[in-house]
């Protein structure tokens, strides 16, 4: 089914970015999905309008938060400091932007996150 079939890479996702108070977020506990992930610099428009550069485009088949992170890897692969604090990963890339396109099937998206 159109797009999961290119979904081949893992990355573990923290999702509701939440204001700390401290400059940072606080998020819910990461999850594993499965993903296409392109490492490419290219600029693209952010929801408010500005030009930002991407650094990675990753295509999901779940639903994501812009502000939430994205981990190119496994849940089984992290320590329990990045676990708990993602922002401590130094290749956790903050969601610049999500998109979500229907594809010709009317329950079918393609969904597409910029870090």
């Amino acid at each position: 089914m159109f797009p999961n079939r290119n979904l081949n890479q893992k990355a573990v996702y923290w999702s509701n970015p939440t204001p700390n108070g401290y400059g940072g977020f606080d998020y819910d506990d990461p999850i594993e999905l499965d993903c296409r992930w392109v490492e490419r610099t290219q600029v693209v428009t952010d929801s408010k309008g500005h030009e930002i550069v991407s650094r990675a485009s990753v295509q999901v088949n779940y639903d994501l938060d812009e502000q939430g992170l994205l981990w190119l890897g496994e849940l089984d692969d992290l320590d329990s400091a990045g676990y708990e604090n993602p922002e401590t990963i130094s290749d956790a890339y903050v969601i610049k932007r999500f998109d979500k396109t229907p594809t010709i099937k009317a329950d079918a998206y393609f969904r597409i996150a910029y870090l």
